[in-house]
């Protein structure tokens, strides 16, 4: 059984990504990229599926401290064992295009034995690879290899063979250090070389707290927010600009359940919120290279538009499954791509929209490319105006005019319409202006419920939505309008938690085709807080941020849910939505502190 969700970290070379428990077992990688197959996947089954483990060899051995290197991503663990202590520090190095993963242990005290336990499985646990040792000018490695990839493991002390897997024990002492070196490469490639490890630790760290030096605005929950920003440029590709949802596929959002998703892909709506809360706090260049990459993975046929893509790009994503993998704690299945791929969600041209204005807004000229691909996007959007979607959520139902998907096509409008009246660009505004217009008379008569003086989910419906509190955060409606508030009001008569977080939805309805029973999605919480703050709720949105903060490992990583029943995350991990959620909470929380009392 893998370890519980909160026990893991996160360390990321901007290519990819690696869980490590915290019991020194690196449980989920894959290489070279988010999205490639897996190499270590005993997040999803068992050591046979691979990993690689780190720890000291007695079992009474204690995890004393374990951390990030200031506003890093090099993690740092502190052992005590009977014997000593030790200290492990896992990164991965950045900035070479070497796909490395670096342990190095440290002898604080006394003598420490250790144990590695290596179980290579490529091909998401179903191929294992021919292991054999060498020897170069960099002295004797350990390569494994499979198909196109392979792996070298360089290290003084390297593991042998032992039933399908390698094990290696040895002794570290006080004043002593000891690095292992695991490296991917292409297998037609020669061995890379060994690298300097010391000055490889001494750039990433650098790196990472280069990037990660900014002033925030007072909110109380500064260390939370820079450590927010950090994950979300963790899971941005370096290359290419992509933004994963997050590093991992299928961890369920109901233990034992089959609402299990593969998130390493880059959705254009969970990128464009992304985009924004790193504008909020300075980060131009990364939205400048989003924006690159949105242009190529979207230009072509407008019809042709998806929801999500590749990290590079790239368009076949299709849902499958891994029936090699029995689940995280048995919920299965275990899915490869994502079904959503071929969803047409009304909301996301608008998120899209919004971002860009926002760029556009800090002065950020457009360019040859980037104002026409807005223009076929509105055209696009122009051409599906009155089909109903999947949403935000990606329901498996049937498709539906959702209240909070109009609104999005109406900010779409919206934005373009500034564009041309404000910034002077090309384009049809007054047929702009009718369609936002118009939308507008449409949301405000179909989308409210004037008996429960409430937005609803959809047109005709009578259940409410968590993301109807994105109205206001668009500009649609003000935070305080009082169908504002009278929504507000319905979201937590309806969907209150016990806990007090807000559930996205009623499962209960069926309308997402699944089987009922999700935990609170944090984001939405998040949002609440956000509504809560900019109403004169002050005391209970710092309520409510301490409790989703307080929900945060000892790293600061969020997972995409909580089940506050078993004090437990859930849900893929770390999630980019909750952390970009959380960026939001924490700004609008320092906005109304700031602003004049009322009256």
């Amino acid at each position: 059984m893998p370890c519980p969700i909160e026990d893991y970290a996160l360390v990321s070379d901007l290519h990819t990504g690696a869980l490590i428990s915290r019991t020194g077992s690196m449980d989920w990688l894959c290489l070279p990229r988010f999205d490639s197959p897996s190499v270590f996947g005993a997040l999803l089954g068992t050591s046979e599926h691979g990993r690689w483990l780190l720890a000291p060899s007695d079992p009474a051995a204690t995890v004393t401290h374990r951390g990030y290197l200031e506003s890093t991503f090099v993690l740092r663990t502190h052992w005590q064992a009977p014997g000593g202590a030790v200290r492990v520090t896992d990164y991965m190095p950045v900035g070479d295009r070497r796909a490395s993963l670096v342990r190095r242990i440290e002898g604080i005290s006394g003598t420490v034995a250790m144990r590695q336990e290596l179980k290579i499985r490529f091909g998401y646990g179903t191929v294992m690879p021919w292991v054999f040792r060498g020897t170069d000018s960099g002295g004797e490695h350990l390569s494994a290899i499979a198909g196109p990839g392979a792996l070298v493991l360089r290290s003084k002390h390297l593991p042998v063979a032992s039933n399908h897997s390698h094990i290696g024990e040895f002794e570290v002492s006080a004043g002593e250090c000891l690095d292992l070196e695991l490296t991917w490469y292409p297998s037609h490639r020669p061995v890379p070389p060994p690298q300097d490890l010391d000055a490889a630790l001494k750039r990433t760290s650098a790196y990472w707290q280069e990037w990660g030096h900014r002033r925030l605005e007072s909110s109380g929950y500064e260390q939370a927010v820079r450590r927010s920003l950090l994950v979300l440029r963790a899971l941005t590709h370096e290359d290419t600009g992509g933004i994963v949802a997050a590093p991992t596929t299928s961890l369920p959002e109901e233990a034992g359940g089959e609402r299990n998703w593969d998130y390493r892909y880059c959705w254009l709506r969970d990128a464009a919120l992304t985009l924004v809360a790193m504008m909020t706090h300075g980060y131009q260049e990364e939205a400048l290279q989003w924006r690159s990459w949105l242009l190529r993975a979207v230009a072509g046929d407008p019809e042709d538009l998806q929801i999500l893509y590749a990290v590079d790009g790239g368009r076949e994503l299709p849902e499958q499954v891994l029936p090699q993998f029995p689940g995280y704690g048995g919920a299965a299945p275990v899915r490869l791509g994502n079904g959503a791929v071929g969803q047409y969600q009304a909301d996301v041209v608008g998120h899209v929209m919004v971002a860009l204005a926002r760029l556009r807004d800090r002065g950020v000229p457009e360019d040859h490319f980037s104002w026409p691909l807005q223009r076929a996007l509105l055209n696009y959007l122009e051409k599906h105006l009155e089909e109903p979607d999947h949403g935000i959520w990606e329901m498996r139902g049937e498709p539906r005019h959702f209240t909070h998907s109009r609104v999005m096509m109406w900010a779409a409008f919206d934005r373009a319409a500034d564009a041309a009246r404000e910034h002077g660009l090309e384009g049809p505004v007054e047929v702009w202006e009718g369609l936002r217009d118009g939308l507008r008379r449409e949301i405000l008569e179909r989308g409210f419920d004037r008996e429960l003086n409430s937005f609803t989910q959809y047109y005709g419906g009578a259940g409410v939505d968590a993301s109807l509190l994105q109205l206001p955060q668009v500009g649609f409606i003000g935070y305080n309008d009082e169908r504002m508030l009278g929504t507000v009001a319905q979201l937590e008569k309806q969907l209150r938690h016990p806990s007090g977080l807000l559930l996205r939805y009623a499962t209960e309805t069926g309308e997402d085709g699944l089987p009922a029973g999700e935990n609170p999605f944090l984001a939405c919480s998040f949002w609440l807080v956000e509504q809560y703050a900019y109403t004169g709720r002050l005391p209970e949105a710092r309520r409510l941020m301490d409790q989703l903060v307080g929900y945060s490992n000892e790293l600061g990583l969020l997972s995409e849910e909580y089940d506050a029943s078993n004090g437990h995350m859930a849900g893929n991990f770390p999630q980019a939505f909750s952390h970009l959620a959380l960026v939001r909470a924490a700004d609008a929380l320092a906005g109304a502190a700031a602003l004049p009392p009322s009256g």
